[in-house]
């Protein structure tokens, strides 16, 4: 029997997009679930795993740590490419894959390293208050410009569904949540809202990201 990937993460999370893509792949994996921002217990159990302590962190069947959601997703896509979940390395839409798959993490995903805990940067909580403010319209400004940039068809890239659509469509839910994102992204709106009615999807994100509640904010 294969040996599944074993991903820490947690519901809601940055582990949510590579969970998608497993469970898009077919391939066996479990949750070992570990939120490392909700107390310190949970943030040193993932730094077991992690040093950085951030989910996610994938153990791969054959045992090797994989951390980094953009490079996991793009491991995984690239791994089994009759999936088409990624462009081909020679592909015209390889380059622009690539570049938004990197501008995700570090222009938006980076924010929330500070919004998680903003005592990591502020002198005093006045300072806390308007890193939060100003982060959360960073946030709002990113994705205003990579709608900009973009002309999606069904989906960023092209019609066929990619990580890169999955990877949007978490972080769309995070602050400063859905109806910010579909006001400043309205091209990236309708794509978004294709990704969450994925029939193949709809059990996982009922289970990992419901749709009701503060996700839509």
């Amino acid at each position: 029997m294969n040996q599944p990937y074993v991903v820490h993460g947690a519901a809601g999370s940055g582990s949510v997009p590579v969970e998608a893509t497993l469970t898009l792949l077919g391939l066996p994996y479990r949750v070992v679930e570990n939120a490392p921002w909700a107390s310190r217990a949970a943030a040193d159990a993932v730094g077991q795993i992690n040093r950085q302590r951030q989910v996610p962190a994938v153990i791969t069947p054959d045992g090797e740590l994989l951390t980094e959601s953009a490079a996991i997703l793009i491991h995984l896509a690239d791994r089994h490419p009759q999936a088409g979940l990624a462009p081909a390395i020679d592909a015209a839409e390889r380059a622009q894959f690539l570049r938004w798959m990197i501008y995700l993490p570090a222009q938006v995903y980076s924010m929330f390293w500070v919004r998680d805990d903003p005592s990591r940067l502020a002198a005093d909580p006045a300072a806390e208050q308007v890193i939060s403010e100003r982060t959360a319209q960073r946030i709002a400004d990113c994705w205003r410009m990579m709608d900009e940039q973009v002309a999606p068809s069904d989906y960023i890239l092209s019609d066929a569904l990619s990580v890169l659509d999955l990877y949007v469509a978490v972080m769309s839910r995070w602050t400063p949540r859905r109806k910010v994102f579909y006001q400043v992204a309205p091209k990236l709106a309708e794509v978004v809202r294709r990704v969450d009615a994925e029939p193949r999807l709809a059990a996982f994100w009922a289970e990992r990201m419901p749709f009701e509640g503060a996700w839509e904010g």
